[in-house]
């Protein structure tokens, strides 16, 4: 048993192979956009502002943007040397040995499949409130919440998963036709809200910028750090394109571009919302699970709410799809590789798509967005996001040692100096993150390799080899 042997980059391309490479630019930065303006921009300013920085959420926004540009350059050099499915988890294996590869997959897991869950939840209380309740139709409680708050099952966040795989089932090309679309449709209904807010903004509201209250270690900014740990949460995604870079065309130039264009614009829109909207209302009142459309009401401009829920519809539907896709292609590269049934790790023929690996994906999603809480999903995911980001950031010193893997494409400037940053600032993040949630992600850490040793090193592949 040798847990830190690690996996031959050769055998990873000549298995992912059989995936289609149908991906530009234009694409992965659809991916990219739809997955971190999601949710995220519609409730997460609000929350920030009223907890933890007050107008200096922008502040935050721009700390995790920074962070994740950093870390983005980290993936973007392991998806140039090694255009490979399964994203950190792959990279890992490669860089680290199969142990730590596998826990970096077993962290992503948590984060893509309880994003999607996650997503599906907010989908579906925008849609249950603001669509059906618009034509007259009101689902039973019992449909529209899960055991613990009172229902049954929450329906509609259940439907719009299986709608989702139906699409990703059809192959990459109906998956990102559609994706993209959605994604120009969010995107101009959020810099309506910037335009016409803009001219409703009081700069009474942004004094004090960043209230006292919130003033705490380390050097008093312990409310901006707080409030970037937290809305990493928004930015989580972009991490997914590293996922679709064995479908991508030309990997080496593509990735890079994909995912430094998706963090750029990602921050803009979202430092630009963020202070639109605490301009408009003071971010005391900001608590609540739509302040766009809160900030609306604020200035009689109610009429406004349904492109704000159109917008939010389109932008938790897109998130979805990408990490459903970054989700279905890591648990696939598992099964490939044999740490998970083989049977996963298998590509559908006529669609060149891992159906296997999206029909399980597909369940455990529904099962946890019908059945468990928006709360109890979302607390979690941060927390592996950032393992992964500080295990690839460190990464790239161990990529840049071994001599027999080759990149003639994207490599991380200053080097060695911005992998170690990205990977302090991952750590640092962790830290600053809730203790409920350390704990948690650590008995979900310690699950995993309770399941590596039972499972995993028994039917790997890898250990299988001379």
């Amino acid at each position: 048993m040798q847990i830190f042997k690690k996996e031959s980059v050769s055998n990873y391309l000549e298995a992912d192979s059989r995936l289609s490479k149908s991906l530009t630019t234009k694409d992965l930065i659809g991916l990219g956009i739809g997955a971190v303006i999601g949710t995220g921009i519609f409730i997460l300013p609000g929350h920030e502002a009223a907890s933890h920085a007050g107008p200096a959420v922008a502040i935050a926004f721009l700390m995790a943007a920074i962070v994740s540009g950093l870390v983005g350059m980290a993936y973007a050099e392991f998806s140039s040397a090694m255009p490979i499915a399964g994203s950190a988890y792959s990279f890992g294996s490669v860089v680290y040995g199969e142990i730590v590869g596998w826990i970096l997959g077993w962290a992503l897991i948590l984060e893509y499949f309880l994003a999607v869950s996650a997503e599906a939840t907010g989908f579906a209380a925008y849609f249950n409130n603001n669509i059906l309740a618009a034509i007259g139709i009101n689902l039973p409680t019992a449909l529209q919440a899960s055991p613990m708050e009172g229902g049954v099952i929450n329906i509609s966040a259940v439907l719009i998963v299986i709608v989702i795989a139906g699409i990703l089932l059809m192959g990459s090309e109906m998956s990102k036709r559609v994706e993209n679309f959605a994604v120009i449709v969010k995107v101009a209904i959020i810099i309506i809200f910037i335009i016409i807010g803009a001219f409703y903004v009081k700069t009474s509201n942004y004094v004090p910028f960043y209230p006292a209250q919130f003033h705490s270690t380390p050097f008093g900014m312990g409310g901006i750090f707080t409030a970037a740990a937290t809305v990493f949460f928004a930015f989580i995604g972009f991490d997914a394109l590293a996922s679709n870079s064995a479908e991508t065309i030309d990997p080496g130039k593509n990735v890079i571009k994909g995912i430094i264009g998706t963090v750029i614009i990602a921050v803009v829109l979202y430092v630009a919302f963020s202070m639109v909207l605490t301009g408009i209302v003071n971010y005391k009142e900001l608590n609540v699970d739509d302040p766009a459309a809160y900030a609306l009401q604020i200035i009689h401009l109610s009429a406004f709410n349904k492109l704000i829920t159109i917008g939010a519809l389109f932008g938790i539907f897109t998130a979805m799809v990408t990490m459903f896709i970054g989700g279905s292609r890591l648990v696939y590269a598992l099964g490939r590789d044999g740490l998970l049934p083989k049977f996963i790790g298998r590509v559908n023929a006529k669609h060149s798509v891992p159906k296997n690996a999206i029909i399980i994906a597909t369940i455990v999603q529904a099962v946890f967005a019908g059945l468990v809480p928006l709360t109890q999903l979302a607390s979690l995911i941060n927390a592996g996001t950032l393992i992964a980001f500080a295990f690839i950031s460190f990464g790239v010193i161990k990529l840049r040692r071994r001599k027999d893997i080759k990149n003639t494409g994207f490599k991380m400037p200053w080097y060695p100096f911005l992998p170690i940053v990205a990977g302090v600032f991952s750590i640092f993040f962790i830290i600053m993150l809730p203790d409920i949630t350390k704990i948690s992600v650590g008995i979900w850490i310690v699950i995993g390799f309770i399941f590596y040793f039972v499972y995993g090193v028994h039917h790997s592949k890898l250990q299988k080899q001379d």
